[in-house]
């Protein structure tokens, strides 16, 4: 027949062909009816309640103690588990825990005496870990394992937690006062100690900043005064080159101009020449014309104002020594020699009379015309 069992359980098959005994933890096993035979074992976890009442502690006083442990029979190693069966094989349950607690309670007993009350009380954590410690080294030989161990509770019937949970407490206050205190202390130490910090922070950060400044302008300084001697150097540039740019457009004007001037110099050379050939034509020609002219001209009228002036001369000579006669005459008496009135009238009319008479007189005798020689009239003597 074919049997089987959950993870919480073992079997052992004992009898005929099973020797030593097959244990199957978890699964299934094939048993011979009548000449084998199957038993099972819990490997449930248990939970125990370990209580040790007023025992004595080193310093003799009486205290009880509560645990909480998990003990369970290990299944999975064969030695444990064929200790745990040769113990326990047959046992129930509460059997298997009462051998437990007991081994427990008598392993806290003994932990408990070689303690103070104070080092229980203070620290829970060590006493539990020896339990733990000493109660597992014997409960493998059994094929049991303790898997926790925890210290519940801690109390005595002569006040003595009460009273030094007091000094306990006491103590606790004042070492609280005191704490408070020195944490006073300390946070104003360390408030000022963080001021100073903050303040010298602060002028760390300010004399770093101050630098970075500082270090900027440095930089910036030079960096201006290289920009500014490279614009400096490109504005020069620039001039330099605006000035060659003249230079060259200048010397190219004055080139131009003074291909204009050649130019205007030929035209005007050209003009001259045509100006020359035009008055060679229009004035040299008929001005030496008009001079042969003129001279041509003088001369005749030279010619004519000599011959007047010797006319003139010869006049005034013919009158001279007409007048000569007149003027050296003391005396002049005038005949009438017709009828009319006598006197000075008389007189006057005969001498103008004689005086128109006289040109025509002087050009009979000398052939030149007082009248076209000299065209003022002649003055009466």
């Amino acid at each position: 027949m074919f049997f089987t069992c959950g993870p919480n359980e073992a079997m052992v098959v004992s009898g005929f062909c099973r020797s030593p005994p097959v244990m199957v933890a978890g699964g299934r096993v094939f048993v011979l009816p009548c000449i084998q035979q199957i038993q099972r074992i819990s490997l449930n976890t248990l939970t125990l309640n370990v209580k040790s009442e007023k025992v004595y502690t080193r310093h003799g006083v009486p205290i009880s103690v509560t645990g909480i442990a998990q003990v369970k029979i290990q299944g999975q190693n064969k030695e444990m588990l064929a200790a745990a069966c040769q113990m326990f094989l047959g046992k129930t349950e509460a059997e298997i825990a009462h051998i437990a607690l007991e081994t427990l309670e008598g392993h806290q007993r003994a932990i408990m005496a070689h303690m103070t009350v104070e080092e229980i009380y203070k620290d829970r954590q060590k006493f539990s870990e020896q339990v733990f410690k000493v109660a597992s080294s014997d409960l493998v030989n059994m094929g049991i394992s303790v898997v926790s161990y925890t210290l519940k509770d801690i109390h005595d019937d002569q006040d003595y937690l009460h009273s030094l949970g007091k000094a306990r407490t006491a103590q606790v206050q004042k070492d609280a006062r005191i704490g408070e205190a020195e944490a006073k202390r300390d946070a104003g130490i360390r408030e000022a100690k963080a001021k100073q910090e903050k303040v010298s922070a602060q002028y760390l950060s300010e004399i770093e900043m101050a630098k970075a400044q500082r270090d900027y302008e440095l930089k910036k300084a030079a960096y201006d005064i290289e920009v500014n001697t490279r614009r400096a150097q490109a504005d020069l540039a620039y001039q330099l080159q605006v000035a060659k740019t003249k230079q060259q457009i200048e010397e190219q004007r004055v080139q131009v101009q003074v291909v204009e001037r050649a130019q205007q110099v030929a035209v005007q050379e050209q003009e001259i020449a045509r100006r020359e050939k035009e008055l060679e034509a229009r004035v040299r020609k008929p001005a030496e014309a008009e001079r042969y002219k003129l001279e041509r001209l003088a001369e005749a009228e030279k010619s004519q104002l000599i011959m007047q002036a010797e006319a003139e001369a010869a006049s005034v000579r013919v009158a001279e020594e007409i007048s000569g006669p007149l003027t050296s005459a003391n005396k002049i008496t005038l005949v009438s020699s017709g009828s009319g009135t006598m006197g000075a009238a008389k007189v006057t009319g005969e001498v103008l009379d004689i005086l128109t008479r006289l040109p025509e007189s002087v050009e009979r005798l000398t052939g030149v015309s007082i009248s076209q020689v000299n065209h003022k009239p002649l003055r009466t003597a």
